[in-house]
């Protein structure tokens, strides 16, 4: 069987293109890094790199080599992710993902709870791809949409987020309220650029909002919240966190049609451990509260 410590190292000189950046990244001697090479390429009888003056080039060999290396090594440190939320303490790392359109509440509900843990390091991912809980990518997910189906993991459901159309006073002073209906076409509208996005709210918009009105466009929710606050047209916000700016004026109350089903995620090998049971108790907690309010 090939030694993984000679494929690793392989890896790094592609991904550094020298003998002795590789060694510094591994910490062994250069001619550690030089015999692993030989003994690799020897016993698999063809040239991983071209040697030159400068440092080391993969050739096409080599490069096939380094994406399937890439791909073990990120697997090795997502399963150490996972390992090292089996502890039995709340305390290391915990390892959160969501969409950034919950950001306010999930911020809020992470420094809450590192106030009562603080031997807690918070990990915070959003993105619009789904982090795998099965390689440890993350410990809990809040996730939108449909029920996720993936194996091995733990759903249950959260209460949906409300959301409401605002605008600011400015705006209404300079334009008037919007009223449902033939109304909207002469105001502007703060929506996606990716006018196909699914959120409910946004489909809710297309059928009901002249696409020539919705005339601020941006793909990070945070961006349109901005937007709303700073006067330039009508847009969804949640209910919360638009309490917050009195500047705010709500144009159409709250609909369930507006809001998607909300789940916590987490893996079932993950999911007893002390730290995941107390984020979830403290994050359903934090949001009853945050309803409440």
């Amino acid at each position: 069987m090939t030694n993984w410590d000679e494929i690793r190292t392989a890896f790094q000189v592609a991904r550094l293109g020298t003998v002795s950046g590789a060694a510094e990244v591994l910490g062994v001697h250069h001619a550690t890094v030089i015999r692993h090479i030989d003994a690799l390429e020897q016993r698999m009888g063809v040239k991983l790199f071209q040697r030159h003056a400068r440092g080391y080039t993969p050739t096409e060999a080599g490069r096939d080599l380094a994406r399937v290396a890439q791909t073990t090594d990120d697997q090795f440190q997502q399963l150490a992710g996972r390992i090292r939320g089996q502890g039995e303490g709340v305390s290391g790392e915990l390892l959160v993902t969501s969409l950034i359109n919950f950001y306010p509440l999930m911020v809020g509900a992470l420094t809450s709870f590192r106030a009562a843990y603080p031997e807690i390091v918070v990990r915070y991912m959003t993105g619009a791809r789904l982090f795998r809980l099965e390689y440890g990518e993350a410990h809990v997910a809040l996730r939108a949409g449909a029920v996720p189906q993936e194996p091995d993991n733990v759903v249950q459901s959260f209460p949906r987020q409300e959301l409401a159309l605002y605008a600011s006073r400015s705006y209404i002073a300079a334009r008037g309220m919007p009223k449902e209906g033939s109304d909207f076409a002469t105001h502007d509208f703060i929506g996606y650029d990716d006018l196909e996005i699914r959120a409910p709210f946004a489909i809710w918009m297309r059928a009901n909002v002249p696409p020539e009105r919705v005339v601020f466009r941006a793909e990070d929710g945070r961006v349109q919240q901005a937007a709303v606050k700073a006067g330039a047209g009508v847009g969804f916000m949640s209910v919360q966190e638009a309490a917050k700016d009195p500047d705010l004026v709500q144009v159409l109350p709250p609909r369930e049609e507006w809001s998607s089903a909300l789940w916590l995620v987490t893996h079932v090998d993950l999911h007893r451990t002390p730290k995941v049971q107390a984020f979830l108790k403290h994050l359903k907690d934090y949001a009853a509260g945050m309803s409440a309010a």
